[in-house]
């Protein structure tokens, strides 16, 4: 099969949760059959070159990426618009162009449009057999219902114009794969028409890329991985380091939080005992060091490959009923889970004090990774998945 692959992020380096799903979608789609891709590059210096790349893809082509900018005429614009503003102001021509000269130039089988702001290029697709690859409405209908005063009203009006927006988009795809039942709830909640369409794969890992890293544990130190450029992670650490953190120093003093990933330069409640470490080279190792992973996660969809990566690696995880969402994973086998900021701090110190939890969490949840979250198990489904849509 010859498949033409739609991408929202460069997936490489995969330093994001979104790329790492990505990245191992087109490893085991190039294992059997014959991919090219489109992508948007999300940052600088990205190389359609790259040999990881090329490695899994028989062509790549990268566009520049234009994050949306709401107070740009075409955002405001977007207001009269019966679409999202961020699908109207993010839309490139040049992505459009593109995708019409990949059709026009060669027989494809199957496109898969990877997260809406691929799926909203579906019109340029020629009427190709095509799939929404790891669609999120879960953000969208948190945003809408947890919001107060007129930022409740701007997100509502967005909840219905995507409601209204995928009644006709979802038409023209014959399978809609998302991350989690609960997405999968949602979507059939709000199109029950397309319910017959979506199915579940999860976020998974390459399990056997994660060895238990031969590297000593650092006595209470956390480790938060996830880049700011995607809200929910700031969202996470702004309460985090402002109301979790300060009661865990209390009680240990010494305690130290490692925060992955590109910061932005966004401001942070405190930096006492706080590193923003910035890209890391060799994640696994860092995240096998810390005492305890935190997934303090308040908002967002899917599932999170931050937890799965820790539990893969040996590291306990503490997070929230939201930060654990999506996952079989259960509080007290798996990890802990709370919601409040002192239940959350409890939790936390629990961990780094007793050793022999730390050992018990870290097994149970190395064994589901294993058996529920791990691509080699779980890539066949898909494919066949991918079969049946043809």
């Amino acid at each position: 099969m010859r498949i033409l692959f739609l991408s929202r992020w460069f997936p490489y380096p995969m330093n994001n949760g979104s790329k790492i799903r990505i990245y191992n979608l087109l490893r085991g789609l190039s294992q059997h059959h014959e991919v090219t891709l489109l992508s948007f590059a999300d940052q600088a210096g990205v190389s359609p070159e790259a040999p990881e790349i090329r490695a899994v893809c028989s062509k790549v082509q990268v566009i520049p990426w234009r994050e949306f900018d709401p107070a740009t005429l075409r955002a405001r614009l977007g207001f009269f618009s019966l679409k999202p503003r961020s699908v109207v102001d993010t839309f490139s021509p040049e992505m459009a162009t593109a995708i019409t000269q990949a059709l026009t130039a060669e027989k494809f089988d199957l496109v898969i449009a990877s997260q809406l702001q691929m799926a909203a290029y579906a019109p340029y697709f020629r009427g190709l057999p095509a799939v929404f690859e790891e669609f999120e409405i879960g953000l969208f209908h948190d945003q809408a219902f947890s919001a107060d005063g007129k930022i409740r009203l701007r997100r509502a009006l967005t909840w219905f114009k995507l409601r209204l927006y995928l009644s006709r988009l979802l038409s023209r795809f014959r399978l809609v794969v998302m991350a989690s039942e609960r997405e999968r709830e949602l979507l059939a909640r709000n199109s029950p028409q397309y319910r017959g369409r979506v199915e579940v794969i999860p976020n998974c890992l390459n399990v056997e890329e994660y060895p238990q890293v031969g590297v000593e544990k650092r006595a209470n130190t956390l480790i938060f991985s996830g880049p700011f450029k995607y809200r929910v992670n700031y969202e996470a650490m702004t309460w985090f380091v402002g109301e979790v953190f300060p009661l865990i120093l209390a009680q240990v003093p010494d305690t130290q939080l490692i925060i992955t990933g590109d910061h932005e330069n966004l401001p942070l409640p405190s930096l006492r005992n706080v590193t923003l470490s910035g890209y890391v080279d060799d994640i696994k190792s860092l995240i096998a060091s810390c005492a305890v992973s935190v997934a303090p996660l308040l908002s967002g969809g899917g599932t999170r490959l931050k937890i799965l990566e820790a539990m893969a690696l040996g590291t306990p995880v503490v997070a929230t009923s939201k930060g654990a969402e999506g996952l079989e994973a259960r509080a007290g086998e798996h990890l802990l889970v709370a919601d409040e900021a002192g239940e959350f701090a409890k939790c936390v110190i629990k961990t780094l004090q007793d050793e022999s939890l730390r050992l018990r969490l870290a097994e149970s949840a190395h064994r589901l990774v294993c058996e529920k979250y791990n691509w080699g198990s779980v890539l066949p489904v898909y494919l066949r998945l991918l079969e049946a849509a043809l």
